[in-house]
Order: C-alpha cells, then structure tokens, then sequence
C-alpha cells in the first residue's frame, strides 16, 4: 500500500480519536500523562512503550519522557533512553534529518518491512526485542519541537497506524509542552517522601509484590503494606498503579534509590 494511500475511519475509530483528543485537554500532570497514554491513546496506537523528546534551537534535547505499559528492564531503558546517545534520540535524529515522519518499521519482518533510512537499526531493535517501532513529530521549527516514538505494537505498523499517529501529534505535542511547563504547585506534599518509601515504591513500579518487596529489603511482607498505605495517604493515591503515576509526576524514579540497611 501507498504512505499516500486514503485512509477512512470508522465510526468507532472516530469515537476512539474524538474521545483521546478530549481526554487530553485537562492533562497538566505526568501522572495524568501517563494515565492518558494508557487508555484513550492504547487504543487508537496501541504500544508498551512511549518516548518523548523535546528538542531546543540547533536540535538540542531539552527533555525526554518515558512511559511505559509493562515492566521493562532498567539496563533495556538506558540504551534506549539515554539522553546523550540512546537509541530513541538517535531514531529521531535520523528521521528529523531524513524529513521522513511519520515513519515505521516492522523489526521482526525481513530488513525491506518499514521505511528506509531505519533499516541501520533492525539489528539494535531486534536485539533489544523491541518489535514494530513507529516515529512522528512536528519537524524542525528552530525550537519547542517534539518527537514521539512507539515500541512494541502488537500489530505491524503501517499507513493506518501512521495516519492515526498524524492526527493524535498535535494533542501530542501540546500536551508534551503543558506538561514540561507544569509545576509541582498542588503537588506540595506534607512531608518529604522519605527513603524507604522511594525504596519501595521502586520495587512496586518494577512489578514487585509485598511480599518479594519484603524479601529484597529484609523485612516482612505486612510491613512493606504498611509503608504503602503511609506512602498512598501522602501522595493522595488509592492504589499502586496511580501511586506510581504520582511517583512519577514528582520524579521520584529519575534515579534508582540508595539500597537502605536491612531493617524495617
């Protein structure tokens, strides 16, 4: 099929477009960032994992975020991450300097599936098992330009794919920018989040339970919930999922936390 080939949407995938937009207007905080990148936009551009790069004037990245669906392993997001080479600055680079956005490619198909200039990275994305990969920003503008780039479809990218990512960049890309301007104003809280609390809340975002939470830190599984519900009061959440979502609102994650000693 053509990349110019027309694209019609059902009235469901107008619904799903229609409902993404409107969920994204009040979205301020990365928590609600990353709330929304889980729901209305899955299901539109369904993906595990989501990096979003603001570049300054001369292509200078001024911020990376990243959001994922599942847990991936810290060694896989630093290689993709990195704000000096990872492999999400590079793609983009690459694909900024090509002017070719949107553009995919099918990392688990034979080296022709997907656009050109990525063929030099269907080695890197095969290696770090991230199939089905799509790109797409707003160019260059000399300045507030973003690219967002998508691992792991469950369904090989193509020109629908790629017109629904058309049409969601604009709510993209202002989101991305209302978020980076966003200030902690509401988000005071009464007290520092202390260190065992980041220690545990590190291990619920990598999947752990209470229990193997408790075996890690040595101490018992009632006292790791108890920790939780302490932390949960104080960063207004209910649950784990939203704790992590206001973990990550208040860069709680941007460095792995100091290992404390084995006592409750």
């Amino acid at each position: 099929m053509s990349r110019d080939a027309l694209v019609i949407l059902s009235k469901l995938e107008q619904e799903y477009l229609l409902h993404a937009i409107e969920a994204a207007l009040p979205v301020q905080e990365r928590r609600q960032f990353f709330l929304w990148s889980q729901g209305p936009l899955q299901a539109l551009l369904p993906h595990q994992l989501m990096v979003c790069l603001q570049f300054g004037p001369d292509d200078v990245l001024q911020h990376i975020e990243t959001l994922h669906s599942v847990v991936l392993d810290s060694a896989l997001l630093q290689r993709v991450c990195d704000p000096q080479d990872g492999l999400a600055l590079r793609l983009a680079r690459a694909c900024r300097a090509a002017q070719l956005l949107p553009a995919w490619l099918d990392a688990s198909g034979s080296a022709g599936a997907g656009t050109a200039p990525l063929a030099a990275y269907l080695g890197e994305l095969r290696d770090l098992g991230l199939d089905n990969f799509m790109v797409h920003g707003n160019g260059r503008t000399g300045g507030q330009d973003t690219v967002f780039l998508l691992f792991n479809l469950p369904q090989r990218p193509g020109n629908r794919l790629g017109y629904f990512f058309s049409l969601l960049l604009p709510t993209l890309h202002l989101t991305l920018l209302r978020l980076n301007q966003w200030q902690a104003r509401a988000g005071t809280l009464a007290r520092p989040v202390s260190g065992r609390e980041r220690e545990i809340l590190y291990w619920v975002r990598e999947g752990k339970s209470n229990e193997e939470i408790g075996l890690i830190l040595g101490i018992s599984g009632l006292t790791v919930k108890n920790h939780l519900q302490r932390l949960y009061r104080l960063l207004g959440v209910s649950n784990r999922t939203h704790a992590i979502a206001r973990g990550m609102a208040l860069q709680l994650f941007e460095q792995p936390p100091v290992p404390l000693a084995r006592v409750a």
